[in-house]
């Protein structure tokens, strides 16, 4: 009975067994090394290397620990953000501006809309933030 109350009153940092926050973490912060504690040698959970560069989906409290569940890759492109839109055809590359109309991460396809024509078609997310016409 003793041992379950002590254990309660330890920080859940001890109790760990991964990465765990310096501070406190907002849902969609994007992890840097100064944003982590490491474990100490022999935890077999997250690493730091795997964690920085990746996105929180949830907050999380100092001293709690960081799961590979609460990660995602790092949204690059918002809804309603305005990005750049290109078509490229061989040695034919034709930029313009468009509206997102979906949220998304490198690599991910979302429909957008061409501001000057106001048609909506499919583009790919590049790793810089601009957008390619996703082809068929």
């Amino acid at each position: 009975m003793r041992m379950l109350f002590l254990l309660a009153l330890l920080p859940g940092a001890a109790l760990a067994d991964g990465l765990v926050a310096a501070r406190v973490l907002p849902a969609g912060t994007v992890l840097t090394a100064a944003d982590i504690i490491a474990p100490a040698a022999g935890g077999n959970g997250l690493s730091a290397e795997q964690a920085i560069g990746q996105q929180l989906r949830s907050a999380v409290y100092q001293g709690r620990p960081i799961t590979a569940a609460q990660l995602t890759t790092p949204t690059l492109v918002n809804r309603n953000q305005i990005v750049t839109l290109a078509y490229d055809n061989a040695a034919l590359r034709i930029e313009t501006e468009a509206r997102a109309l979906g949220a998304g991460s490198a690599g991910d396809v979302i429909r957008v809309m061409n501001l000057a024509s106001r048609a909506t078609l499919s583009a790919r997310i590049n790793p810089d933030g601009t957008l390619s016409v996703a082809q068929r």
